[in-house]
């Protein structure tokens, strides 16, 4: 089965645009498609700015359109990282960022006619270690001020587990069909959204250029949002990780869970409910996630899901079956603000740690707020230049000496490799900044595991923060 996000086939899948000329002066020029870069898009038109957006394949066509797409406070056992790593003040910041950026999404929704369910939200466990992280989490809602969350000995599922946390009322939706109301809302306020042009380089002087294969734009505010800038400014490649993790769909006679879980303990399991248009219930499960480029087949990641799911829920009949990237942040917050301090028309926005639904939303209000002048108090806890955010730097050099590990193996494989890799018709060296990529045998890629760029089997871009395809062989 070829690999293909669920949400790409339903009925409210936008239809591609071709590429047009970007060339002109605007306002403000958003790189990136997704959730944040389309809100961020509407947010300025609405304020009456003239708006490009650059796409560099079709909306949603990356972390967005293969999210799982549970809108939570509740995230797994996240917030409890953030109150280890942080001070009392930006642990409630970080959660009121969230709780803004649920509020937006559920009232565009409902304004918009988009699928957007209330579930409530389980973080479980099924070890004794699995148990106190679970604890531990409860014990952060409470204290970043998150009311309503609780402890669940049994919560509804079809094995045995050793309780939850609980957070009733949370939103799960249909990512696809959410980008595709942002980008009509966004050019229904006047916003130009061109796909298929893949950003190459931006000059980041006043006013700032954005070179594309179809045409130079200039604008007084870029904002770049592709998760990982594309940017070699900044230093964010050394805050952040890239990591791939699995979801399968399975069609079930009845719904087969009601709620959205997310285990404590590895490996990671992740599970919601989707209803197709036809009525027909699905069951999607998640998980399995490791760095880029750095699994020995990814094809046994989604063996393993499939393997979980049938010994649990042995009824279901797999129909989709994909995969999507996330940026973990060193320091368990996002990056939103400026690309260097004092740089304020070049801004920058990712590292979601794979919560990108609230976390997204905020980040464009976030930078809304700060240029449009309604700055928002917990909008601090996202800025990359805080001292707070700098505090995660410890782990990045962490992160930093496992890359430097990868790219030494890289290369002694890049000199003697393997005869299974590929069709040996493109260099393994990836443009970005020299890591040796690997062949993913489940999406049939090059992924690198440095930084997370990806390319197609014949050198071609799939997604950044490499600008260019892998060269060709002599």
């Amino acid at each position: 089965m070829a690999l293909r996000s669920l949400w790409w086939d339903r009925s409210t899948t936008p239809t591609p645009q071709p590429p047009t000329d970007v060339t002109g002066e605007w306002d403000v020029v958003v790189v990136g498609g997704g959730l944040t870069g389309l809100t961020t898009a509407g947010l300025f038109a609405r304020a009456g700015r003239s708006v490009l957006v650059v796409e560099a394949r079709h909306v949603g066509a990356g972390t967005t359109g293969g999210s799982t797409a549970k809108a939570s406070l509740l995230q797994g056992t996240h917030l409890s990282g953030v109150a280890r790593k942080h001070s009392h003040q930006v642990l409630r910041q970080y959660a009121e960022a969230n709780r803004e950026g649920l509020a937006w999404l559920d009232r565009f929704c409902t304004q918009h006619g988009v699928e957007c369910d209330a579930r409530p939200a389980y973080t479980y466990a099924t070890t004794a270690g699995g148990e106190s992280s679970a604890r531990t989490e409860l014990d952060a809602l409470e204290a970043a001020g998150i009311e309503g969350a609780h402890w669940v000995d049994r919560p509804p599922l079809p094995f045995e587990t050793r309780g939850a946390v609980c957070l009733p009322d949370q939103r799960q939706v249909d990512p696809v069909a959410l980008v595709a109301a942002l980008a009509e809302d966004a050019r229904a306020h006047g916003a130009t959204i061109v796909e298929g042009a893949r950003v190459q380089k931006v000059h980041g002087r006043e006013p700032t250029l954005v070179v594309t294969e179809h045409g130079t734009a200039s604008a007084g505010l870029v904002v770049v949002a592709t998760n990982m800038p594309i940017l070699d400014r900044g230093g964010f490649f050394a805050r952040a990780t890239p990591a791939r993790s699995y979801s399968i769909a399975f069609r079930t006679e009845t719904p087969a869970v009601d709620g959205m879980y997310l285990s404590a303990n590895g490996p990671t399991r992740s599970l919601r409910d989707v209803v197709d248009p036809d009525g027909t219930s699905l069951l999607l499960v998640g998980g399995d996630g490791h760095r880029t480029g750095s699994a020995t087949s990814e094809t046994g990641h989604l063996e393993a899901l499939r393997s979980w799911t049938h010994e649990h829920f042995p009824y279901a009949v797999e129909t989709h079956a994909w995969s999507a990237q996330d940026y973990m942040s060193a320091s368990a917050l996002p990056y939103v603000g400026p690309v260097l301090p004092g740089v304020e028309h070049l801004q920058v926005a990712g590292g979601y740690s794979k919560w990108g639904l609230t976390n997204g939303v905020a980040a464009a209000l976030a930078i809304a707020g700060r240029v449009l002048g309604d700055h928002q108090a917990w909008a601090t806890a996202y800025d990359p230049w805080r001292a707070h955010e700098l505090a995660g730097l410890p782990g990045a050099v962490k992160a930093n000496a496992e890359v430097g590990v990868e790219m030494v193996g890289g290369w002694l494989r890049h000199l003697n490799p393997g005869h299974d890799e590929g069709a040996g018709e493109v260099s393994t060296v990836c443009t970005h900044l020299g890591g040796i990529v690997r062949w993913n045998d489940a999406e049939e890629s090059w992924d690198c595991p440095l930084h997370g760029s990806r390319f197609s089997p014949d050198g071609s871009v799939l997604e950044g923060p490499a600008t260019c395809g892998l060269r060709r062989r002599r």
